[in-house]
């Protein structure tokens, strides 16, 4: 399975539900626009001894081929509409109740964490600050707090399906809750100047045991 299939947030499927039923119902209407509008030109192509028909576009036997494929489509929108509200709800809205909290700070050119030491309270005497390696335990829930430095950056891991913004002067919550084990990507998916390309990092989604081994370690690294 390629990264980019992976789901491995608690909300990555439903991202990609959402996707899916926007990609069908557009791709069912597009393909039907398009056999009809050629059924058209063939149906109605120049003929030796044929007049042509000269339509003002009111006739009822013409205006219920816009009516009906615009009411049918008016009904699909509700769908979308539908599951793009329940999806951006339990996404951006709705913060469960979190297991742990870490920072996330953007900066010209890459990510600085902030993770919470033994006592997993973040912003105390314990904590253990990394660049370009976030550090997570699977089904554990994450909130993060999103902050940049200079300029804009967004916060991107394709596997959770998560991208956000990082405006400087704010602080911007959010949260996920990792599936799977591994490691994998973190991108900055906002253009924020020459060193763009280069501001990437990795994840490491870990067990209960390997994350307590790294908490253990990267402490016991950190004391004076």
């Amino acid at each position: 399975m390629t990264p980019t299939m992976i789901q491995a947030s608690s909300y990555a499927s439903d991202i990609d539900g959402l996707i899916l039923l926007v990609g069908v119902l557009v791709g069912f209407w597009f393909l039907a626009a398009e056999g009809m509008f050629f059924w058209l030109i063939w149906k109605f192509r120049a003929r030796p001894g044929e007049k042509s028909q000269y339509l003002i576009g009111k006739e009822k036997h013409v205006k219920r081929w816009i009516t009906i494929p615009h009411a049918l489509v008016l009904v699909c929108d509700v769908f979308i509409i539908i599951g793009s509200v329940r999806v951006w709800y339990n996404v951006k809205q709705h913060l469960p109740d979190a297991d742990s909290t870490i920072r996330v700070i953007g900066q010209q050119w890459a990510w600085t964490f902030q993770h919470p030491g033994p006592d997993n309270e973040l912003d105390t005497a314990d904590d253990i600050f990394s660049v370009d390696e976030l550090h997570v335990e699977v089904e554990k829930t994450y909130h993060f707090r999103l902050e940049a430095r200079d300029v804009l950056h967004s916060f991107s891991v394709p596997v959770f399906r998560i991208k956000q913004d990082a405006i400087p002067g704010r602080a911007i919550t959010g949260w996920f809750r990792p599936t799977v084990t591994g490691e994998y990507d973190i991108q900055c998916a906002e253009i924020c100047g020459i060193g763009h390309g280069v501001m990437a990092a990795r994840i490491h989604i870990e067990d209960a045991n390997q994350h307590a081994a790294w908490i253990s370690s990267s402490s016991a690294a950190t004391t004076p």
